[in-house]
Formats: structure tokens, C-alpha cells, sequence
């Protein structure tokens, strides 16, 4: 339809269709599986090898908790960059600047593959391990607010849950990847042999897998909603910050999302990171029970998130979140409770319960934080608000699980610990709008209202 504008009328670009629109999720798809397997591998890395390789002399525990300190340090780097990408992203557009995040989080993954130890060099191995970190924390910061935005950007309003729960598959689809790699591997290789180099191959193929994804990212369109908005903004020569406008703005807006990723973020790296040091450390269990448990749980937390996705298109955002977020409640000492059987195959099904819960949280996240924000500075107000909370959650969830199992000498404070960030959760959805079905345009059209009279 043509929208006013003045005394002419400017006509939008129209809606893209199925097959366009497939093809811009698969892009999008593909790519952010690339950079959740690159960040990921280094989360399975550190809880496995990462100890021993680079901070030999410390306790197994101790070593944990440092090479978790190196992990959760790319997670400081994460707002920086959500706040770089966000920036240029919202103002040159989203293609571009997820380009750049693919190259940067593939090559610094490669150099860690390459790095030498601290039996080689000593404390420059950590420092720089440690510095490539930071390098990966920047680029993934800047990666998932474009991902999702050129996804929900392309759709249309009624199936935008749906087909923007499509890069939110990237995550479990990359820790698939990763430990599908780290699980062969330690299938087919002595742990001698795996601590040696056998750690390094899953580091390296990264290189393979972004020139698969480059490729196939340079295909897609740029979003057609943020060339509306470029278009009207030249046409009024508007001048803006996007960062200034998101904190004078949008402030409100940044502490809902905050919120509401704190119980779907701290819920799954206990889920996918700590579980790996509980089976290992606090079950006696082999490594293997661990990867093969995460491993079959992300399998089907990547097919039920498109499924959570669609159930909000048609319930609501809010709802399908809330779901998740209480039901993780629970399941806060279910899963421990479950895993303290030792049995390997009620270990799987104490993770896929779990996952299958954050998947409620997850679905629907990247439609109801892309609704929050107008055009002008949505980039940057998803990321600052996504990638704030990765340091308040994602990054100390971790570290805060394997120092509270190690200080009470068992899980319940751990269970505590997730129901803390569940109840922040809740409050915060609670205190949020709906938001299904809103047009990703209506702040364009507003702002067009707006100024009519006056050129009139």
C-alpha cells in the first residue's frame, strides 16, 4: 500500500514471498549456526581440555573455574559490539555488518586452533586465549541482533514468530555442531591424543564452514523495512545516533529484554556448559555421557524452536514466554534430581526436558525483542539490551554454577540460583506489552503522520 507523505506519496516495497523469504532465513540460519558453533566450541573446550592445556597448575575445579573465566570474558566484549554493529548496522544496514561478524568470529576461532599451550609458552597462552576471546565475544555481540532483524524485517507480521525463531536455531544448531565434533572425536581418539591436538581439528574447521556461510550470505537482499526508513530519513536529511536515541528512547524497552533473558540465558549454559563438568566432576561419569546428552537434547531443541515460534504467532509472545520461564522453575531441580540416577539415558531426558522449556523462552524472543524498537534504532536497541544481559547472566552462569557446587558440595544451590533469574524473568514479561502481530512499519508511518501537516 502507498503511505502519505506530504503532498506525494511514496509506494513500499512489497512483501517479499515464500520463496524469498526462505531463502533470507536460510542465510541467516546457516550463518549464525557458524558463529554459535565457533562461540560454543570454546564453552565445551573449556569445560573439557581448556584446564588442562592452558592452566595446568591449578585443581581440576580451580582450572574450571579459570578457563570458564577466559569464556565468560567474550561475553564482556559482547555489548561493545552489540553497540558497534548495532550502530553502523543502523545506519549502513543490516548485510553488511553481518558479513564482517562472520569473518571476524571465523578467523579468530581458527587462530585458537593454532595457538600454542602453556607447557609451549607459558602465561602468553592464556593471554592469548584470552585475546581471541574477546575478539569472538565482539563479533557474536554484533551477529545476533542483524540475524534476526533481516530475518524479521523480510516477513510479514502475522508469521514473524515463526520465521524469526529460524536464526534463534542457530544457537542449538551450532552446540549440535560443535559437540558432534568434540563427541566423534573423543569416540575415535584416546584422551591422551585428544588433549595433545585432537582439540585443535573442531577449531580449524571453523574456516571451512565460514567460507561456506560468506557465500552464502552475500545472497541475501538487505532488509527491505530498514531501506524504507533509510529512504525517508535522507529525504528529511535526518541526522541521527542511534545509541544516544536507544537510551533516551528506548530505555524501557532495553530493561524488558535484559529481563527477559536473564532465566532463558543462565538456564541454558547450566543446561549445556555446567552439565558437561556436573557429569565429569560431580557424577564420575565419563565425558562422553555429557556431550552425548547435550548432543541429543540440542537436536531437539533445533526442531521445537520454529514450533514455540508459530505457537506465538498465534497465542501471543508473552504467553508461550511465560510458559517456558516458569516451567524452568521446576525443572531447576527436576534436572538435577533426573541426572543424579547416573543413568545415561535419563541424563538426555533431563536435558531435553530442559531444553524444550528454554526453546519456550527462546522461539518467540527475537519477534517480541524486534518488536520493542522502531526502525531507526532497532539494531542497536536489540543488541545493547541482549548483549547487557549476557554479562549479568550468560557470562557468570557458568562460573557462579561451579563455584556454588563447589562451595556447598551439591546442586541445590545451583537449582536456587536458576529460580532467582526466572523470577527477574517473569516480572519482567509481565511488565511488557504485547507485542504480536505489530507492524515492524507503524514507527515509519507515525513519524510520516507526524510531519504531513507541516509540509502540507
Amino acid at each position: 500500500m502507498p503511505s502519505a507523505s506530504g503532498s506525494g506519496s511514496t509506494r513500499r516495497p512489497p512483501e517479499p514471498g515464500s520463496k524469498s523469504i526462505a531463502k533470507v532465513v536460510a542465510a541467516s540460519l546457516i550463518g549464525t549456526t557458524i558463529e554459535w558453533y565457533d562461540f560454543f566450541l570454546y564453552g565445551s573446550a573449556a569445560a573439557l581440555v581448556f584446564n588442562k592445556l592452558f592452566f595446568p597448575s591449578a585443581s581440576p575445579l580451580t582450572g574450571t573455574l579459570l578457563s570458564f573465566a577466559t569464556y565468560a570474558i567474550g561475553f564482556l566484549a559482547r555489548p561493545l559490539g552489540g553497540v558497534v554493529f548495532g550502530h553502523f548496522g543502523d545506519k549502513v544496514g543490516r548485510k553488511r555488518l553481518l558479513v564482517f561478524s562472520l569473518l571476524l568470529m571465523g578467523g579468530s576461532t581458527c587462530a585458537m586452533g593454532l595457538l600454542p599451550t602453556y607447557a609451549a609458552v607459558g602465561a602468553a597462552a592464556p593471554l592469548l586465549l584470552t585475546a581471541l576471546r574477546l575478539v569472538q565475544g565482539f563479533a557474536l555481540g554484533g551477529e545476533w541482533g542483524g540475524a534476526v532483524l533481516i530475518v524479521s524485517e523480510h516477513g510479514d507480521d502475522k508469521r514473524r514468530g515463526f520465521w524469526a525463531s529460524w536464526p534463534q536455531c542457530g544457537a542449538p544448531g551450532g552446540n549440535l555442531l560443535a559437540t558432534a565434533v568434540l563427541a566423534i572425536l573423543a569416540a575415535v581418539q584416546s584422551d591422551a591424543a585428544f588433549s595433545s591436538w585432537g582439540w585443535r581439528i573442531p577449531f580449524l574447521l571453523s574456516g571451512v564452514l565460514v567460507m561456506i556461510g560468506l557465500w552464502i550470505r552475500l545472497t541475501v537482499t538487505e532488509s527491505p523495512v530498514f531501506l524504507d526508513a533509510q529512504r525517508r530519513a535522507q529525504q528529511r536529511a535526518e541526522r541521527h545516533v542511534p545509541v544516544l536515541e536507544v537510551f533516551r528512547h528506548g530505555w524501557r524497552q532495553v530493561l524488558v529484554t535484559i529481563g527477559a533473558r536473564m532465566a532463558e540465558n543462565v538456564s541454558y549454559y547450566v543446561l549445556t556448559a555446567f552439565i558437561l563438568v556436573y557429569v565429569t566432576n560431580g557424577l564420575g561419569l565419563s565425558k562422553s555421557v555429557g556431550l552425548n546428552a547435550v548432543l541429543i537434547a540440542s537436536a531437539v531443541h533445533f526442531v521445537t524452536i520454529p514450533l514455540w515460534g508459530a505457537l506465538s504467532d498465534r497465542v501471543g509472545r508473552k504467553p508461550v514466554y511465560l510458559f517456558g520461564a516458569v516451567g524452568m522453575v521446576g525443572w531447576a531441580f527436576g534436572f538435577f534430581a533426573v541426572m543424579d540416577t547416573r543413568s545415561p539415558a535419563l541424563i538426555t531426558v533431563a536435558a531435553t526436558i530442559g531444553l524444550l522449556l528454554h526453546g519456550a523462552m527462546y522461539g518467540p524472543q527475537a519477534a517480541f525483542f524486534a518488536e520493542q524498537f522502531p526502525t531507526r534504532f532497532r539494531y542497536t536497541g536489540l543488541s545493547v539490551g541482549g548483549q547487557l544481559s549476557s554479562i549479568a547472566a550468560g557470562a557468570l552462569a557458568p562460573i557462579v554454577a561451579v563455584a556454588l557446587f563447589d562451595a556447598f558440595h551439591g546442586t541445590m544451590a545451583v537449582s536456587l540460583y536458576v529460580v532467582a533469574m526466572c523470577v527477574i524473568t517473569i516480572i519482567a514479561l509481565v511488565s511488557a506489552r504485547e507485542t504480536a502481530r505489530t507492524s515492524l512499519r507503524d514507527d515509519a508511518t507515525a513519524e510520516e503522520s507526524a510531519a504531513a501537516p507541516a509540509a502540507q
